[in-house]
């Protein structure tokens, strides 16, 4: 591996996620030897990353995203279809590996990678954005058990290929605190991880409009399952008095969970599903929302969080989504522990009880959000981070 030039780094993932955002910050810096990604090149469009640096591999996620739509196969059998796209892509890559430093593996395509890169005298860096596998687990399963459905547990062998992950990478990186006290108590040491917080385009992400100030707006963002503790906002939904609430839905919202919210008896005609929005529509729907409530059960670092705020757009969230490394409960939003629908529903109603508060939550959110910082500052911390492993100069 390279050590007199300077720093490289390669990455890895299966799909698009934060992994491009932070290739573009090492690129414009001069430290990306190159990216692998499971998309298919028209996926990738509005990547701004010369082609040569970018090496696809959809044989395997492009069928899986098919076949997954269909719902024609079970859970079990997706899942292991699932780990089939981890592991070729961990091959593909592997194969194709250009000289660098560092390889930054998300977690699920990265181990052979990985210790190849090691053989060579260069670093492994295990890049999740989530809690330790087993947790994540631990806590889906027991949503399933408590609603009665859902398939969103990983399949064993994924499991068991994000452990081996963990045990043969040099370094963890985890986006929060929660996800890091996660692997703290699945007994990884403290040590082998590093809290690096995701950041949030704020040239994109700015107020654009205002509330209706007749109406009470919720907005959840993101793919509406039971990871996400959609059941809890539904509950605190229903127990807020305003006449003329609305709760809307931004991402995918399957049908099996609306048919299951129903049977629930927690559905209502004030409940819109908005589907997809680019980041245009999704920018001006955060901004003419009065709250955002991220209510999840596993999180490792709910993005549309730093987004809502950078609109102005206050946040309520659970402690297990990273809220707590983004701002301060009662500050520019609050915080509170996960399935609390109580609670969710009581700070929603103070917002429209006292619109004083809200105002001040607002101009708060877009204050806390720019001290932060955007995907450059990320960026920056995380070469710092590789930097640091490998010896080098960033």
């Amino acid at each position: 591996m390279a050590s007199s030039q300077p720093l490289r780094v390669a990455l890895s993932v299966v799909g698009k996620f934060h992994t491009f955002d932070l290739a573009q910050q090492l690129h414009q810096h001069g430290h990306l030897a190159g990216v692998f990604s499971g998309y298919p090149r028209r996926k990738l469009r509005d990547v701004d990353l010369p082609q040569g640096l970018v090496h696809c591999f959809p044989w395997m996620r492009v069928p899986y995203m098919a076949v997954a739509a269909t719902g024609w196969f079970e859970h079990r059998q997706l899942g292991y279809f699932e780990y089939l796209c981890y592991t070729s892509l961990d091959r593909y890559t592997a194969a194709h590996m250009p000289d660098c430093d560092v390889f930054v593996g998300l977690s699920g395509a990265g181990l052979q990678a990985g210790r190849s890169v090691q053989r060579q005298g260069g670093k492994y860096i295990c890049d999740t954005g989530s809690s330790h596998i087993r947790s994540q687990n631990e806590l889906l399963t027991q949503e399933q058990e408590r609603w009665r459905g859902g398939n969103e547990n990983a399949h064993p062998r994924v499991i068991e290929r994000a452990e081996a992950e963990y045990a043969q990478a040099d370094l963890i990186t985890v986006p929060s605190s929660f996800s890091a006290r996660s692997f703290e108590q699945q007994g990884v040491p403290a040590s082998k991880l590093r809290v690096l917080p995701y950041g949030v385009n704020l040239d994109v992400f700015r107020p654009d409009g205002q509330p209706d100030a007749s109406t009470f707006d919720v907005l959840f963002a993101g793919g509406a399952c039971l990871r996400k503790g959609v059941p809890y906002l539904l509950q605190a939904f229903q127990k807020l008095r305003h006449p003329r609430k609305r709760l809307w839905f931004a991402g995918a919202f399957p049908t099996e969970l609306v048919d299951q919210m129903r049977q629930a008896g927690l559905w209502s005609d004030d409940i819109h599903l908005l589907g997809h929005l680019d980041r245009d529509r999704l920018r001006q729907r955060m901004s003419r929302s009065h709250v955002l409530v991220l209510p999840s059960i596993e999180d490792g670092f709910g993005m549309v969080m730093a987004q809502a705020m950078a609109c102005g757009c206050p946040v309520i969230a659970t402690e297990n989504t990273g809220a707590c490394d983004l701002f301060a409960d009662g500050d520019a939003g609050d915080i509170v522990p996960i399935r609390r629908a109580d609670l969710l529903a009581d700070r929603m109603q103070r917002l429209i009880d006292e619109p004083d508060t809200r105002g001040r939550m607002s101009a708060r959110a877009i204050e806390v959000v720019q001290q932060l910082g955007g995907w450059q500052d990320y960026g920056q911390r995380a070469v710092a981070t590789y930097a640091e492993l490998s010896g080098q100069r960033p």
